[in-house]
């Protein structure tokens, strides 16, 4: 995502370095219906449940506990916000772009993340529960943690994702390729990784049981040495 390209947002609808609550929230979805910039707003423990802000561009902005319940964030573009605990359950963020920015233990219960982008974001502790994630992409994030299960990503290229001790149960990998990912710790019980290139892949931590999911995946001889350590045996 380092060619991502942000919106431009003309002076007029451009708000800088103010604290906004609900009501000031309010006032501007009312003004600036779809067009509107925030610049290193303060928003923590607003409640901004079920605003209409799509479209809306946040860049250096804090969300420290806010809540986005129900929101309409479709198209919103996020830069090197602080957003952690924010609860954006039922929310919709179809397409929107969400770059280098604070989003550990974020709840995400419900939203609809169609074509949603994540790169190089904090996501530990985020809970994906529930969500419509047709299109949904994560580059360059930590995702340790994280609650994903039966998520797709099927076909994708993975890079450099840290699935670090995540709930992965059910998920979707097939025909996907690891690049320079980890999966250490991680509870993978009902995922499917056919067709999957795993070479580019840690599995520290996981088991020889564990190694009966990849069935019909690859992996290189380091990768299966290290999970046949479990039985005594080594790879000669």
């Amino acid at each position: 995502m380092s060619d991502l390209k942000f919106p431009l947002v003309r002076e007029g609808d451009r708000i800088v370095g103010q604290t906004i609550d609900q009501r000031r929230m309010k006032e501007i979805t009312q003004a600036h219906r779809g067009v509107a910039g925030f610049e290193d707003c303060n928003f923590d423990a607003a409640d901004l449940s079920d605003l209409p802000m799509g479209g809306f561009v946040f860049e250096r902005c804090s969300f420290v506990e806010t809540s986005f319940k129900g929101a309409t964030l479709d198209r919103t573009h996020w830069k090197s916000c602080r957003v952690g605990k924010a609860n954006f359950a039922s929310a919709d963020l179809s397409e929107a772009v969400i770059h280098s920015g604070d989003f550990n233990n974020s709840i995400w219960r419900g939203a609809t993340l169609a074509s949603t982008r994540f790169g190089n974001a904090k996501l530990t502790g985020a809970s994906f529960v529930e969500c419509r994630t047709l299109g949904l992409t994560f580059t360059d994030s930590l995702l340790i943690n994280a609650y994903l299960r039966g998520i797709s990503f099927r076909r994708m290229m993975l890079r450099n994702l840290d699935f670090s001790d995540a709930d992965l149960g059910g998920v979707d990998f097939r025909d996907s390729v690891f690049e320079n990912c980890s999966l250490r710790n991680a509870n993978l019980k009902g995922s499917r990784f056919q067709g999957t290139d795993l070479r580019g892949a840690e599995l520290g931590g996981l088991r020889l049981f564990d190694a009966g999911l990849f069935r019909g995946a690859t992996i290189s001889k380091a990768q299966a040495a290290m999970l046949l350590e479990d039985l005594g045996l080594t790879v000669a």
